[in-house]
């Protein structure tokens, strides 16, 4: 399966990649992590700007969507810089809620799609966490059939990254909707949370790469760069491998959802493996799709014959598994790599860096650990 991506979809990567090269996403991390969420409420009203949270929620509700390919593209340039917030989760609510309907779809999904509300999630099957609960507009909680609002963020309990805060939302809450309509919603919605998790986690990976390369060309032992030593060349090169790999495996499973949303039926355009990757000037003025529906299709050879990387036999849930396997591991891969590379430094709270590394492994685990990805693909 060959991935190529639209112009429209390039241009939407190189706006992203320039609003977010220019936002200090490092000093946005340090500020979150200490509880000053408005430099990141501000980046993420930008970000709704651009036309990324409105790839989840339909035309119907002032968003675009839904759209997997661009999402993610998004994703991927949203975890290059490592943008603090609940963002898999705000998608994936637009998911729920438009698949539950009813008088909270209304209330909330322009809110998601501009921007302006910032949500948070917490689904049957994915643990009994929230990500930061406290920074959002509302945290829908499905249990069972019942889709309810908490009450408040809950209990606060620790992670590995100080900027990813997990909390425990309690009991009870506001009713907003039940019965079937939301337990298909839920389950679509963790797909969702799940693939777009797989993007952030590439695009994380990526980020470690690129610093890692450049540290190793700039570092010197014997007189020469630590990045002429063969073993490490071997260390970097295993590490781009594992995120090349996971890159189709991400886009093939965008081809699954779209197929899936469409029933069975492709649409037009086509992401390439190393899209988003790029850099660029100037915003483009809307996102991809503004005013037609664009993704995964024909252009994309075997898409949904079962051809390409295994995906088109696999059904949606077990593709998204198999990419948020191999995404959260390789960019788990690339944290090991850049600490080792970079040696003591790697530990410094100095080191911007820092951030990504932390963020690795949580990336990895969040919304279906790497065991959990696989045994759901070998059930099919």
């Amino acid at each position: 399966m060959r991935f190529v991506l639209t112009g429209e979809q390039r241009e939407f990567a190189r706006s992203l990649d320039a609003l977010l090269r220019a936002a200090d996403t490092p000093g946005v991390l340090r500020a979150w992590a200490a509880g000053d969420h408005g430099p990141g409420r501000a980046l993420w009203r930008r970000l709704g700007d651009a036309g990324v949270f409105a790839l989840a929620v339909p035309e119907a509700y002032g968003g675009v969507g839904p759209l997997p390919a661009e999402t993610a593209v998004a994703c991927v340039e949203l975890g290059r810089y490592a943008v603090p917030g609940p963002v898999a989760e705000t998608l994936a609510a637009g998911v729920l809620l438009a698949g539950a309907g009813g008088p909270a779809a209304k209330e909330w999904l322009p809110g998601i799609a501009s921007g302006a509300a910032m949500v948070s999630l917490r689904l049957p099957g994915h643990g009994p966490y929230a990500l930061d609960a406290d920074a959002a507009d509302a945290v829908f909680t499905v249990d069972g059939d019942g889709l309810r609002r908490a009450p408040g963020p809950g209990e606060l309990s620790m992670s590995a990254d100080p900027a990813r805060r997990l909390f425990r939302p309690g009991p009870g809450g506001e009713p907003v909707d039940g019965g079937r309509a939301v337990e298909a919603a839920s389950r679509a919605a963790g797909d969702w949370a799940s693939f777009a998790t797989a993007a952030l986690a590439l695009g994380c990976g990526e980020e470690l790469l690129r610093a890692t390369v450049a540290y190793v060309k700039q570092r010197r032992q014997f007189g020469v760069p630590v990045g002429s030593f063969q073993a490490v060349k071997h260390r970097l090169a295993d590490t781009l491998l594992g995120l090349e790999f996971a890159r189709p495996l991400l886009y093939g499973a965008a081809v699954e959802l779209t197929e899936e949303l469409s029933g069975g039926r492709a649409g037009t355009g086509s992401p390439e493996p190393g899209a988003g990757a790029g850099s660029g000037t100037g915003p483009a003025e809307g996102p991809p799709g503004s005013g037609s529906r664009t993704g995964p299709g024909a252009e994309w050879p075997g898409a949904g014959s079962g051809t390409g990387p295994g995906m088109g036999a696999l059904g949606a849930g077990a593709a998204v598994a198999a990419a948020k396997a191999a995404a959260g591991e390789a960019g788990y891969a690339a944290a090991r790599t850049a600490l080792q590379l970079h040696g003591a430094i790697g530990y410094t709270e100095e080191l911007d860096l820092a951030w990504w590394l932390r963020r690795a492994r949580p990336l990895r685990d969040a919304w279906g650990t790497p065991s959990a990805c696989r045994a759901r693909v070998l059930a099919g």
